[in-house]
């Protein structure tokens, strides 16, 4: 009887060691990465401490003090920081990871995820869409072969990417593809196809829905149409994000809208690349970022995001009100070539205006607008240049030359806008509630999109903020600006499982040298990389090694849960 006594409670003492956690420096442990002696900042906005970090196929495997155990590759972090790989809450990359897959200027400064779909999603795509599309599709050989987003996220994954990418379904996009361009309301009929196919992007899986209101066609879309596609995009918990229908003149009912919208449609919402744009409201942003706290305080959830420079970007065409713009591109065109119209449009565009977003005037006239990427390739020279300097060459008045390029580019120019103050983006910068975007697509030095410049900040936002905001001038804790880089916008869009550096969850990770990180691009040669971010992991791979990109591809697709709640 005793000896079973013993051997039972043999039995017991062996269960309960088999169940107690394995000192993480007891034993060799085999792992495909370890990084070493780094400073960890975990993304939650805690204090970074000192540990081991070890990675085993595409997750954090373990967390400590690793110094017994072993792995096929090591790095040495010694003096540098180990953050969760960077998100950008809006990046616009959807159709340039299909002509790079590197994603080379968003990789080389620590984005490891992007979310994009700005109002004009990559899908649902119809003929109509397509053509609107073909000037930008054939500068690049790119081949449409998808309608759905489910058939987008297919080819994704199957060519792969550099970065991992989430996105949401337009609110414009689903707009185009039922009525086109014309300034109208949606008929019921039409209403109940735009939910539909709302609908199918969210089962198909995007992570909410979205607006880019100053824009036409998105601004032709009434309040009531908007709430409509949010309560459809919130039954498939996703969230309403929205480029707001002003961020300058208009900006108090604009913001009344956004509140509207998440209240009616009991959905949490987010303002993309907040701003109090044009001199006349400058110094408004403590104003606009209480009212945020003051809609949370009453139970909405608003958040947004914000760039670190004081110029924006979009589509040179947007100098046009809304009228000129109606109809498509070719309608454009053609307004532009009409003498008669061209001066109704100098009257227009001359005016301020609360009825339409200014930007022309908001930006102080052509000095304050510069030439960022062009699609015909006989105006590259002209990239750089600010509209001032190429009416001054060509030896036209500013509008004219305005319109000229418009019509030399079919409307495809991007162009930057000088129209922010420092001050407004600082307070932004560092409220609590605001995470961090680029507003700007995946470019590279070399390659197919080479060629063409953009805004800096598709190249060197994060390293910015890390070296000029953080250590430099010290306007917020190191900790809390990675939390806005990383488990932020994680927690904001609904990301499972990444975000932080936390064991299980998916290796997405950025170390970088905090004494040396800063960025390079300017406005006038924005094609230059940062430097100081010395090791990108994406799902367990290693793309950028001792601060050199390697052939690593280790994006992923990533859908939102509708897509999980209906397969």
């Amino acid at each position: 009887m005793r000896l079973l006594i013993a051997f039972f409670c043999l039995l017991i003492v062996g269960f309960s060691l088999m169940r107690r956690p394995v000192p993480t420096n007891a034993a060799p442990l085999d792992y495909d990465i370890i990084i070493r002696h780094g400073r960890v900042v975990d993304g939650t906005g805690r204090p970074g401490f000192n540990a081991d970090v070890a990675i085993k196929n595409d997750r954090v495997a373990r967390i400590g003090n690793l110094s017994n155990a072993k792995a096929t590759r090591e790095i040495d972090a010694r003096g540098q920081v180990v953050a969760p790989g960077f998100i950008d809450m809006l990046g616009q990359s959807e159709q340039y990871v299909l002509i790079d897959p590197r994603a080379m200027s968003k990789v080389m400064m620590g984005v490891t995820t992007e979310i994009t779909g700005e109002g004009e999603s990559i899908a649902p795509v119809n003929d109509r869409i397509l053509k609107e599309q073909e000037d930008f599709n054939r500068r690049f050989n790119l081949t449409v072969d998808w309608r759905t987003l489910d058939e987008y996220f297919n080819r994704l994954g199957k060519q792969r990417a550099g970065i991992n990418l989430g996105t949401f379904v337009g609110a414009t996009q689903v707009r185009e593809y039922v009525i086109g361009y014309d300034d109208r309301p949606p008929t019921l009929a039409e209403l109940e196809h735009m939910k539909k196919l709302v609908a199918d992007a969210m089962k198909d899986g995007a992570l909410g829905v979205s607006t880019s209101l100053q824009y036409v066609p998105a601004r032709f879309a009434k309040t009531d149409e908007i709430v409509e596609l949010a309560k459809v995009a919130h039954q498939y918990g996703g969230i309403y994000v929205t480029h707001q229908r002003s961020e300058a003149n208009a900006i108090d009912d604009s913001m009344k809208e956004v509140f509207e919208i998440a209240r009616r449609a009991k959905i949490p919402a987010e303002i993309w690349h907040f701003k109090t744009a044009y001199k006349k409201n400058w110094g408004r942003m403590p104003e606009m970022l209480e009212r945020i706290e003051a809609a949370r305080r009453e139970g909405l959830k608003i958040t947004a995001d914000v760039y670190p420079y004081v110029a924006g970007s979009t589509s040179l065409s947007a100098c046009l009100p809304p009228w000129a713009l109606e109809g498509g591109t070719d309608k454009m065109i053609a307004r532009l070539r009409d003498a008669a119209t061209r001066e109704r449009l100098k009257k227009e565009i001359s005016a301020d205006s609360k009825d339409w977003e200014n930007i022309y005037l908001g930006s102080g006239g052509p000095v304050g607008i510069l030439i960022g990427a062009v699609t015909n390739r006989n105006l590259e020279s002209w990239q750089g240049k600010r509209l001032s300097e190429i009416a001054a060459a060509q030896n036209k008045t500013p509008l004219d030359a305005l319109f000229d390029f418009i019509i030399a580019d079919h409307g495809q120019t991007g162009a930057i806008f000088f129209m922010m103050q420092e001050s407004d983006m600082r307070a932004a910068l560092k409220s609590p509630f605001v995470s961090i975007c680029t507003d700007s697509g995946a470019r590279a030095t070399d390659g197919p999109l080479a060629g063409s410049k953009s805004h800096p900040r598709g190249w060197g936002t994060y390293p910015r903020i890390l070296g000029r905001y953080v250590r430099d001038e010290k306007l917020m804790p190191l900790e809390l600006a990675i939390h806005k880089m990383t488990g932020l916008p994680a927690s904001n869009v609904g990301l499972k499982q990444r975000g932080l550096i936390r064991e299980d969850y998916f290796a997405d990770i950025t170390i970088f040298d905090p004494k040396t990180v800063i960025d390079h691009a300017t406005f006038e040669e924005p094609n230059q990389y940062p430097v100081g971010i010395n090791y990108v992991i994406v799902n367990g791979q290693i793309e950028v090694d001792n601060a050199k990109r390697t052939p690593a591809l280790g994006g992923r697709v990533l859908r939102g849960p509708g897509y999980e709640s209906h397969r």
